[in-house]
């Protein structure tokens, strides 16, 4: 059921892209191609015995929490560019729903296109099931115009943005809604996709300031483009490129600085770790211990309320120890890091990369 869902979601993703333009045409694509993404998702899930029902709740999981689910089922694989390429469009679309943005008809090709890819390849890889069994390529989206790699649109819609931004144009809208379409395809690069107005009001100071497009949206330049085929075989996938973003703080020299949602972020219990990797919570604090999770910003988090301190782990924590346990002996683990006596020298850990040893 799920999965019929998905296709119809991706025929109506069709049918709106090749019909004439109108106003709610961005709307309707990226509407449908984001369900139809979530209800493939949770087919996934459900096909691997993983409950898509949350409970406390009394409703369905949510797309954010398909997309966590995915990357951390094998079956699945969903890989990191996969992944931004599903944040990109979850986050066009919802500028689309609810704010003021502007997607050329290149840049919504694009996405369509690599949406149309990525659904095959899913679909093929958890159900051994083409695209083409249920949907004519006739009906795919296809464009008139030669594709451009995205580092060229970036180029064109920046230009346009600086035009815009000129002293008398009285066009500043307009190029904050361009503006917003560039922050929300940073989510290919960015665990955080979300847009906000201060990360509009940046950008738009950054470019008024005449900083160039590197200064301005750094996570656009790890993205890449790959093209194969022609006509409606075309494929389109993304994929990341150069160093990581780095996080800066607000003294940086840095045009657009992302604020990130840190409860979002860090929003794991230690308890939760350890039921997420059946450990006990002994067990979960040993294998933190010999990974440095604890010592690793990207990890962990303490929100301090008051006199109250709250440490919190991200899911870069669970997916570090998840993989560590493929290749490390717990109980070795346990024996050169479970608590010790009063009075008794701390333990030296025999296992190769131990995050304690290299401290000491």
């Amino acid at each position: 059921m799920l999965k019929r869902k998905a296709l119809a979601s991706l025929k109506r993703m069709t049918v709106a892209f090749n019909a004439v333009e109108d106003d709610g045409r961005t709307s309707s694509v990226l509407l449908s191609l984001q369900h139809s993404f979530e209800m493939l998702l949770k087919a996934a899930l459900v096909h691997n015995n993983v409950p898509v029902f949350d409970k406390k709740l009394g409703r369905s999981i949510g797309f954010e929490k398909c997309l966590e689910l995915s990357r951390q089922q094998p079956n699945i694989k969903l890989t990191d560019a996969e992944a931004g390429t599903l944040r990109a469009i979850d986050a066009l679309r919802d500028d689309e729903q609810h704010w003021f943005n502007s997607v050329s008809e290149p840049i919504l090709f694009i996405h369509a296109r690599a949406g149309v890819t990525l659904f095959d390849d899913l679909l093929n890889r958890v159900f051994r099931e083409r695209l083409a069994d249920s949907l004519p390529l006739r009906v795919l989206p296809i464009s008139t115009e030669p594709p451009m790699g995205l580092d060229i649109l970036i180029d064109q819609e920046f230009s346009q943005i600086q035009d815009l931004l000129q002293p008398g144009r009285r066009a500043r809208n307009e190029a904050r809604a361009r503006i917003r379409t560039l922050l929300a395809i940073e989510g290919h690069a960015s665990e955080e996709s979300l847009v906000s107005e201060k990360d509009v009001d940046r950008v738009e100071k950054g470019i008024a300031q005449g900083k160039s497009r590197n200064a301005v949206f750094p996570a656009l330049e790890q993205i890449s483009t790959a093209f194969s085929g022609e006509g409606p075989t075309l494929t389109v996938r993304f994929d990341q490129k150069g160093p990581p973003v780095k996080f800066a703080d607000r003294d940086s020299d840095a045009a657009a600085i992302r604020e990130i949602d840190l409860q979002k972020k860090f929003h794991r219990s230690a308890t939760d770790l350890a039921e997420k990797l059946n450990l006990s919570l002994p067990r979960s604090l040993a294998l933190r211990q010999h990974l440095g999770i604890d010592d690793d910003p990207k990890c962990f988090y303490i929100f301090e309320m008051g006199s109250q301190k709250h440490p919190r782990f991200s899911d870069n924590a669970l997916k570090l120890m998840r993989e560590s346990m493929k290749a490390l002996d717990m109980d070795k683990v346990w024996a050169s890091h479970k608590p010790i006596g009063r009075g008794k020298s701390p333990r030296e850990c025999p296992i190769e990369g131990c995050a304690q040893s290299t401290k000491n």
